[in-house]
Protein backbone atom coordinates (compact mmCIF):
# COMPACT_ATOMS: atom_id res chain seq x y z
CA UNK A 1 0.00 0.00 0.00
CA UNK A 2 1.11 3.66 -0.85
CA UNK A 3 1.65 5.68 1.96
CA UNK A 4 -0.03 8.94 1.81
CA UNK A 5 2.79 12.44 1.55
CA UNK A 6 1.15 14.11 4.49
CA UNK A 7 4.49 16.80 5.30
CA UNK A 8 4.85 19.65 3.39
CA UNK A 9 8.49 21.10 3.26
CA UNK A 10 9.32 24.62 2.18
CA UNK A 11 12.02 26.06 1.10
CA UNK A 12 14.02 29.23 -1.02
CA UNK A 13 16.46 29.08 -3.59
CA UNK A 14 18.62 31.91 -5.65
CA UNK A 15 17.80 32.32 -8.95
CA UNK A 16 21.24 30.91 -9.83
CA UNK A 17 20.49 27.60 -7.07
CA UNK A 18 17.53 26.82 -9.34
CA UNK A 19 18.86 26.85 -12.32
CA UNK A 20 21.55 24.90 -11.20
CA UNK A 21 18.95 22.25 -10.06
CA UNK A 22 16.80 22.39 -13.04
CA UNK A 23 19.97 22.38 -14.87
CA UNK A 24 20.85 18.56 -12.68
CA UNK A 25 17.16 17.34 -13.40
CA UNK A 26 17.04 17.61 -17.05
CA UNK A 27 20.45 15.74 -17.27
CA UNK A 28 19.04 13.24 -15.16
CA UNK A 29 15.95 12.95 -17.11
CA UNK A 30 13.68 14.16 -14.25
CA UNK A 31 10.66 16.34 -14.68
CA UNK A 32 9.73 16.36 -11.23
CA UNK A 33 11.30 18.61 -8.64
CA UNK A 34 9.01 17.20 -5.97
CA UNK A 35 10.55 13.64 -6.50
CA UNK A 36 14.13 14.83 -7.41
CA UNK A 37 14.21 17.06 -3.91
CA UNK A 38 12.37 14.20 -2.29
CA UNK A 39 15.84 11.53 -3.39
CA UNK A 40 18.29 14.11 -3.04
CA UNK A 41 17.11 15.03 0.58
CA UNK A 42 16.45 11.40 1.65
CA UNK A 43 19.04 9.60 0.06
CA UNK A 44 21.99 12.78 -1.02
CA UNK A 45 22.27 11.58 -4.57
CA UNK A 46 20.05 11.24 -7.91
CA UNK A 47 21.63 8.66 -10.07
CA UNK A 48 20.46 7.60 -13.41
CA UNK A 49 21.98 4.53 -15.77
CA UNK A 50 21.45 4.55 -19.07
CA UNK A 51 23.12 1.14 -19.21
CA UNK A 52 22.98 -0.51 -22.61
CA UNK A 53 24.38 -3.10 -21.76
CA UNK A 54 21.98 -3.90 -19.22
CA UNK A 55 19.10 -4.27 -22.13
CA UNK A 56 21.08 -6.34 -24.26
CA UNK A 57 21.65 -9.20 -20.60
CA UNK A 58 17.53 -9.14 -20.73
CA UNK A 59 17.72 -9.64 -24.83
CA UNK A 60 19.99 -12.60 -24.76
CA UNK A 61 18.41 -13.63 -21.40
CA UNK A 62 14.96 -13.80 -22.65
CA UNK A 63 16.48 -15.90 -25.87
CA UNK A 64 18.28 -18.15 -23.23
CA UNK A 65 15.22 -18.93 -21.90
CA UNK A 66 13.65 -19.38 -24.98
CA UNK A 67 15.84 -21.34 -26.50
CA UNK A 68 15.71 -23.55 -23.58
CA UNK A 69 12.34 -24.18 -23.81
CA UNK A 70 12.78 -25.70 -27.30
CA UNK A 71 15.10 -27.40 -26.14
CA UNK A 72 13.17 -28.96 -23.25
CA UNK A 73 9.91 -29.76 -25.70
CA UNK A 74 11.75 -31.32 -28.16
CA UNK A 75 13.51 -33.70 -25.86
CA UNK A 76 10.02 -34.29 -24.55
CA UNK A 77 8.76 -35.37 -27.93
CA UNK A 78 12.16 -37.22 -28.83
CA UNK A 79 13.58 -38.93 -25.74
CA UNK A 80 16.72 -37.08 -26.62
CA UNK A 81 18.87 -33.86 -26.21
CA UNK A 82 20.78 -32.74 -29.08
CA UNK A 83 24.99 -32.03 -28.50
CA UNK A 84 24.48 -28.60 -30.37
CA UNK A 85 22.05 -27.85 -28.68
CA UNK A 86 23.77 -28.12 -25.15
CA UNK A 87 26.93 -25.99 -27.37
CA UNK A 88 24.88 -23.47 -28.30
CA UNK A 89 23.13 -23.03 -24.79
CA UNK A 90 27.00 -23.16 -23.54
CA UNK A 91 27.84 -20.37 -25.65
CA UNK A 92 24.55 -17.99 -25.23
CA UNK A 93 25.24 -18.39 -20.98
CA UNK A 94 29.11 -17.78 -21.61
CA UNK A 95 28.03 -14.91 -23.35
CA UNK A 96 25.72 -13.30 -20.67
CA UNK A 97 28.51 -13.91 -18.20
CA UNK A 98 31.15 -11.99 -19.89
CA UNK A 99 28.26 -9.54 -20.53
CA UNK A 100 27.27 -9.65 -16.30
CA UNK A 101 30.70 -9.05 -15.36
CA UNK A 102 31.36 -5.73 -17.39
CA UNK A 103 28.40 -4.53 -15.83
CA UNK A 104 29.33 -5.33 -12.75
CA UNK A 105 32.71 -3.62 -13.62
CA UNK A 106 31.27 -0.47 -14.87
CA UNK A 107 28.78 -0.25 -11.34
CA UNK A 108 31.79 -0.79 -9.12
CA UNK A 109 33.66 2.03 -10.75
CA UNK A 110 30.53 4.47 -10.11
CA UNK A 111 31.59 6.87 -7.24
Amino acid sequence: MKEKKLRTVVFRMTEPEYSHMLKKMESLNIQNASAYLRKMALDGYCLRLDLPEVRKMTTLLSRCGNNLNQYAKRANQTGSIYEEDIRDLKNQFDRIEAGVQQILGELLSIR
